[in-house]
């Protein structure tokens, strides 16, 4: 019986704690849009990043354009150093470029990404 007890205990904390995990990034679609050159569409987020979250390496099927809202994030882009943006500040991603996101402040830290994209992939690919 404490055994099974045990069992239930270690799956209940598993599941609180992927629960959390996945309350950590909120992505929120704020507009899409066809653009005017055939098979490229606009598509901006609101990304909100929980206290010392990370988004993996991945990359987009076209360019990605950053503004920091709030809170400080460090950016890796590959093929150059790290950098560090605080809210009001930009970075450019290149198409098809991988790159990872980090909140390295306090408390939570927004971005609104703008991305320019070709229709119908996925808007993001993890890098594996």
């Amino acid at each position: 019986m404490n055994n099974l007890k045990n069992l239930l205990y270690a799956t209940l904390l598993l599941a609180f704690a992927n629960i959390g995990q996945a309350q950590q990034i909120k992505r929120t679609e704020l507009q899409r849009h066809d653009l005017e050159t055939p098979g490229i569409e606009a598509v901006q987020v609101s990304i909100e990043f929980g206290h010392g979250t990370e988004f993996g390496k991945h990359f987009h099927h076209g360019e990605e354009i950053i503004y920091v809202l709030e809170g400080t994030f460090e950016y890796e882009v590959e093929g150059s150093k790290p950098v560090i943006l605080k809210a009001g500040e930009v970075l450019f991603v290149p198409a098809g470029v991988n790159h990872s996101a980090k909140n390295i402040g306090k408390g939570k830290a927004v971005e609104l990404a703008t991305y320019v994209v070709e229709k119908g992939k996925p808007l993001v690919v993890m890098k594996k």
